[in-house]
């Protein structure tokens, strides 16, 4: 009879058991209710947010594009306007579709919240150890307010660390002062932040040309972190200047700028900086300010005055840039017109929209750039199981200049890159743009024996490898192949202490290997240095 009663005495104990159990987790269960209510409130609220910041741009493409078609209407026949009208529907149904399908690539990670669940939900009903689901549930509830609130407010915290700083008398207390201006461009000297190191005066000095779409704060990101592209020169005792576009809300004449204007001024920094420290000048141009620095090279208006080229990420032939290119093609004829993209400013002079250029790009990557996409890419990164989460200056820094450092483009300027992306280089190294009505050739860079040193990120998806190698064809370049993406080289590996520091040779096995003899990649500021004790070539 003993063996008959076990079993029920178990199931007794068990129910018993539970039955004490059941006020705690009745109130574990409501404790769970509230919280879960509470995220959805907030992940409600970051969907908006995500997608009005998304979705911002489109307003003032919506005007542009308005400004447009009444311009071409009249003159496009009925028949043609309606054919593009149709072209246009269908792009914006494939694209659609590809923002719909991207949050698929969300699989993994949903499905790791889930068994996260229900592993809580087996604790919380049978007391096991690890998290319960109202523990489960409050900290994606704090996940969820971290993201969505207290991460912009993070990112607005961060400007006064992050980039460039300039006192209008021309010298602050950040260590920058101005040593040369023009209508369009002011040029400043970046001074080394430990005070015991000496600038160098009869050092080989570099002036680094920022990109007219990133703007120049990404070159600083964060002096204070030590991560500063411009401050890794600086740093070294090398004569280090940058150089700053005026604004362009409020300055006609960088509304006018020209790519002539932009190499006849650099002409003029250059001059400056060789009189004062006796040298020619390294010129270093990041992303488009690399193609705007082979420009100037290969018109001849800086012989005698640079002796060495250095590009970072920068696209030479925008037409080897294959995402970019498909999508344009994908973009019906009618509508491949810059007029869609320009904005009239006070002055009545056309610029081209920032917000609408950078709209753009994440258009082309909408399988990446998604809304709902990037709300949960920013869920992940803070999401680290045993980690309590919370926002490092890096990551704000990065949303800073995302979100917030937009600027608007010269016409002319914008013109000139727009050519370099339908345009290919010709079969000769001939470039598709025309500077004082010369043509540029790359094999000049040979002729003249200048030394160019062309840096690319390996998992860059905003200019491809094929675009910044594209003078290989033509010049003996050396080539040096950063880690992770677009601008890595200013973020992460302008850490000294990095793996891949600037001022250091590195080994990084890649398919686009290194040209330097010892097989390694030289950084640019190790190259820079090294060029420091190398005589220049007889010309």
């Amino acid at each position: 009879m003993e063996n008959f009663w076990s079993p029920c005495n178990q199931s007794f104990d068990l129910w018993s058991g539970f039955l004490q159990k059941a006020p705690k987790l009745q109130s574990q269960m409501v404790e769970a209710s509230l919280n879960s209510i509470k995220s959805a409130m907030i992940f409600g609220n970051g969907v908006l947010k995500y997608t009005g910041e998304f979705m911002e741009p489109s307003w003032d493409a919506l005007n542009a594009f308005c400004n447009t078609e009444r311009r071409k209407l009249p003159s496009t026949p009925y028949l043609e306007t309606m054919s593009g009208y149709a072209d246009l529907f269908q792009l914006n149904v494939d694209l659609g579709s590809q923002a719909m399908i991207s949050p698929l690539a969300l699989n993994d990670y949903l499905l790791r919240q889930m068994n996260e669940a229900f592993a809580a939900f087996l604790n919380t009903l049978f007391d096991g150890e690890g998290e319960d689901l109202a523990q489960f549930t409050a900290r994606k509830a704090q996940l969820l307010d971290l993201v969505v609130n207290a991460y912009p407010k993070a990112i607005q915290e961060v400007k006064s660390e992050y980039g460039f700083h300039f006192d209008q008398d021309g010298f602050d207390q950040d260590g920058y002062v101005k040593a040369a201006e023009t209508d369009r461009f002011e040029l400043y000297q970046v001074l080394p932040r430990d005070p015991q190191v000496k600038v160098r005066e009869n050092g080989k000095p570099i002036i680094i040309i920022p990109p007219y779409v990133l703007g120049a704060n990404i070159l600083a990101f964060l002096p204070g972190e030590n991560k500063s592209y411009a401050h890794c020169f600086a740093n070294q005792g090398i004569p280090t200047y940058i150089r700053i576009m005026k604004d362009i809300e409020t300055t006609e004449a960088v509304q006018l700028l020209t790519p002539e204007d932009d190499t006849l001024d650099t002409r003029l920094f250059c001059a400056r900086v060789m009189a004062r420290h006796g040298r020619p000048v390294t010129l270093n141009g990041f992303c488009q300010g690399g193609y705007m620095t082979t420009l100037a090279i290969l018109s001849g208006e800086l012989d005698g005055l640079v002796d060495a080229h250095i590009t970072c990420v920068a696209p030479i032939d925008g037409s080897r840039s294959k995402a970019l290119v498909e999508f344009m093609k994908h973009t019906p004829a009618r509508f491949r017109d810059l007029g869609y993209s320009l904005k009239t400013l006070p002055s009545g002079l056309p610029v081209v929209d920032g917000k609408i250029l950078s709209w753009v790009f994440k258009l082309k990557s909408i399988d990446k750039e998604a809304p709902l996409l990037t709300l949960y890419r920013d869920l992940m990164m803070f999401d680290k199981p045993g980690q309590v989460a919370k926002v490092n200056k890096t990551a704000a820094a990065i949303n800073q200049w995302m979100l917030y450092d937009k600027t608007d483009l010269p016409l002319g300027i914008t013109q000139a890159s727009f050519e370099s992306y339908t345009i290919p280089v010709d079969k000769d190294g001939t470039l598709p743009v025309r500077l004082f009505n010369r043509p540029l050739n790359l094999k000049y860079f040979k002729e003249k024996h200048i030394p160019w040193l062309i840096c690319i990120a390996e998992k860059d998806d905003l200019v491809d490898e094929a675009a910044s190698l594209a003078p290989l064809e033509w010049v003996d370049a050396e080539v040096t192949v950063f880690p992770k993406g677009h601008t890595a080289i200013a973020t992460s590996w302008s850490m000294p202490t990095s793996e891949c520091a600037l001022d250091s040779c590195f080994s990084y096995k890649s398919h686009a290997s290194s040209s330097h003899p010892d097989g390694q990649c030289r950084g640019p500021v190790r190259y820079q240095l090294d060029l420091d004790e190398t005589p220049s070539p007889a010309k």
